[in-house]
Protein backbone atom coordinates (compact mmCIF):
# COMPACT_ATOMS: atom_id res chain seq x y z
CA UNK A 1 0.00 0.00 0.00
CA UNK A 2 1.50 3.44 -1.02
CA UNK A 3 -1.38 5.44 -1.11
CA UNK A 4 -3.25 7.74 1.79
CA UNK A 5 -6.49 6.11 2.43
CA UNK A 6 -8.71 5.09 5.41
CA UNK A 7 -7.59 2.01 7.48
CA UNK A 8 -3.93 2.98 6.54
CA UNK A 9 -0.90 3.47 8.99
CA UNK A 10 0.65 6.97 7.55
CA UNK A 11 3.63 8.42 8.75
CA UNK A 12 4.80 12.04 7.99
CA UNK A 13 7.14 14.96 8.59
CA UNK A 14 5.72 17.97 9.28
CA UNK A 15 5.80 21.57 10.50
CA UNK A 16 3.29 23.64 11.73
CA UNK A 17 3.05 27.24 11.55
CA UNK A 18 0.43 30.31 12.27
CA UNK A 19 -0.73 33.26 10.02
CA UNK A 20 2.89 35.32 10.96
CA UNK A 21 4.86 32.06 10.22
CA UNK A 22 5.89 31.19 13.54
CA UNK A 23 6.33 27.70 14.18
CA UNK A 24 4.13 25.92 16.37
CA UNK A 25 5.29 22.65 16.54
CA UNK A 26 6.99 19.81 13.88
CA UNK A 27 8.38 16.22 13.92
CA UNK A 28 11.77 15.63 14.81
CA UNK A 29 14.05 14.18 11.90
CA UNK A 30 14.16 10.49 11.68
CA UNK A 31 10.92 10.28 14.07
CA UNK A 32 7.70 11.13 11.72
CA UNK A 33 4.12 11.48 13.10
CA UNK A 34 2.09 7.77 12.54
CA UNK A 35 -1.78 8.44 12.41
CA UNK A 36 -3.92 5.85 11.34
CA UNK A 37 -5.90 7.40 8.58
CA UNK A 38 -9.75 8.09 8.64
CA UNK A 39 -9.85 7.46 12.67
CA UNK A 40 -9.50 10.92 13.77
CA UNK A 41 -6.45 11.41 14.65
CA UNK A 42 -5.18 14.38 13.15
CA UNK A 43 -7.20 17.52 12.31
CA UNK A 44 -9.91 16.87 9.81
CA UNK A 45 -8.39 19.67 7.42
CA UNK A 46 -5.17 18.21 7.11
CA UNK A 47 -6.60 14.39 6.96
CA UNK A 48 -8.74 15.32 4.13
CA UNK A 49 -5.69 16.79 2.41
CA UNK A 50 -3.63 13.94 2.65
CA UNK A 51 -6.54 11.60 1.03
CA UNK A 52 -5.50 10.19 -1.68
CA UNK A 53 -1.25 11.28 -1.82
CA UNK A 54 1.22 8.74 -2.16
CA UNK A 55 4.60 8.49 -0.53
CA UNK A 56 7.00 10.93 -1.26
CA UNK A 57 4.57 13.70 -1.59
CA UNK A 58 4.88 16.65 -0.68
CA UNK A 59 2.42 19.37 0.38
CA UNK A 60 1.81 22.93 1.79
CA UNK A 61 -1.94 22.79 3.49
CA UNK A 62 -3.92 25.75 5.22
CA UNK A 63 -6.16 24.74 7.51
CA UNK A 64 -8.76 26.92 8.63
CA UNK A 65 -10.58 26.75 12.07
CA UNK A 66 -13.52 25.21 11.60
CA UNK A 67 -11.43 22.37 9.85
CA UNK A 68 -8.79 22.30 12.86
CA UNK A 69 -9.00 23.01 16.31
CA UNK A 70 -12.59 24.98 15.91
CA UNK A 71 -13.57 28.51 16.26
CA UNK A 72 -12.86 30.35 19.76
CA UNK A 73 -16.14 29.40 21.41
CA UNK A 74 -17.83 29.18 25.33
CA UNK A 75 -18.00 30.82 28.04
CA UNK A 76 -14.26 32.06 27.86
CA UNK A 77 -11.27 31.82 29.76
CA UNK A 78 -12.68 31.44 33.79
CA UNK A 79 -10.57 31.85 36.97
CA UNK A 80 -11.28 28.43 39.52
CA UNK A 81 -9.78 28.24 43.04
CA UNK A 82 -6.37 26.06 43.15
CA UNK A 83 -8.22 24.01 45.70
CA UNK A 84 -10.55 22.44 43.02
CA UNK A 85 -7.66 20.25 41.96
CA UNK A 86 -6.96 18.58 44.44
CA UNK A 87 -3.89 15.74 43.68
CA UNK A 88 -2.99 18.30 40.60
CA UNK A 89 -0.48 20.45 39.74
CA UNK A 90 -2.17 22.33 36.95
CA UNK A 91 0.36 23.94 34.13
CA UNK A 92 -0.25 26.03 31.46
CA UNK A 93 -1.49 23.94 28.29
CA UNK A 94 -2.54 21.24 30.50
CA UNK A 95 -5.83 19.42 29.81
CA UNK A 96 -8.28 17.51 31.80
CA UNK A 97 -12.20 16.84 31.44
CA UNK A 98 -14.54 17.85 34.37
CA UNK A 99 -18.12 17.77 34.95
CA UNK A 100 -20.39 20.43 34.64
CA UNK A 101 -23.71 21.05 36.53
CA UNK A 102 -25.35 18.93 34.53
CA UNK A 103 -22.84 15.67 34.67
CA UNK A 104 -21.79 16.53 31.23
CA UNK A 105 -17.97 15.80 30.85
CA UNK A 106 -16.41 19.23 29.49
CA UNK A 107 -12.62 19.26 28.40
CA UNK A 108 -10.70 22.33 29.66
CA UNK A 109 -7.67 23.54 28.97
CA UNK A 110 -5.26 25.17 31.96
CA UNK A 111 -4.01 28.67 30.68
CA UNK A 112 -2.29 29.97 33.71
CA UNK A 113 -2.07 28.89 36.93
CA UNK A 114 -0.74 30.46 40.44
CA UNK A 115 -0.92 29.25 43.96
CA UNK A 116 -4.54 30.67 44.46
CA UNK A 117 -6.51 29.92 41.17
CA UNK A 118 -5.99 28.02 37.58
CA UNK A 119 -7.49 29.84 34.96
CA UNK A 120 -9.16 27.15 32.27
CA UNK A 121 -11.00 27.79 29.05
CA UNK A 122 -13.11 24.98 27.19
CA UNK A 123 -11.35 26.38 23.83
CA UNK A 124 -8.37 24.54 22.52
CA UNK A 125 -4.96 26.60 22.68
CA UNK A 126 -5.55 26.61 18.53
CA UNK A 127 -8.68 27.09 18.53
CA UNK A 128 -9.28 30.22 16.04
CA UNK A 129 -5.69 29.83 14.50
CA UNK A 130 -5.62 29.37 10.95
CA UNK A 131 -2.90 26.22 10.33
CA UNK A 132 -0.47 26.04 7.94
CA UNK A 133 1.43 22.65 7.49
CA UNK A 134 4.51 22.27 5.44
CA UNK A 135 3.88 17.89 5.04
CA UNK A 136 6.21 14.88 3.35
CA UNK A 137 4.58 11.80 3.42
CA UNK A 138 7.49 8.98 4.71
CA UNK A 139 5.44 5.62 4.59
CA UNK A 140 2.04 4.47 3.67
CA UNK A 141 1.03 0.57 5.55
CA UNK A 142 -2.51 -1.15 5.40
CA UNK A 143 -3.21 -1.05 9.83
CA UNK A 144 -3.35 -4.17 11.75
CA UNK A 145 -6.45 -5.35 13.40
CA UNK A 146 -5.22 -4.13 16.55
CA UNK A 147 -4.85 -0.87 15.35
CA UNK A 148 -8.17 -0.84 13.66
CA UNK A 149 -9.86 -1.88 17.16
CA UNK A 150 -8.35 0.76 18.93
CA UNK A 151 -8.15 3.76 16.48
CA UNK A 152 -5.14 4.47 16.39
CA UNK A 153 -1.54 3.15 15.65
CA UNK A 154 0.55 0.74 17.87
Amino acid sequence: MSVVAAKSVVSIQYTLKNGEGETIDASEAGDPLRYLHGAGNIVPGLEEKLEGKKIGDKLEVVVEPADGYGEVSGPGPQALPREAFEGVDPAPGMSFVAEDEDGNQVHLWVLDANEERVVVTPDHPLAGVTLHFAVEIEAVREATAEELEHGHVH
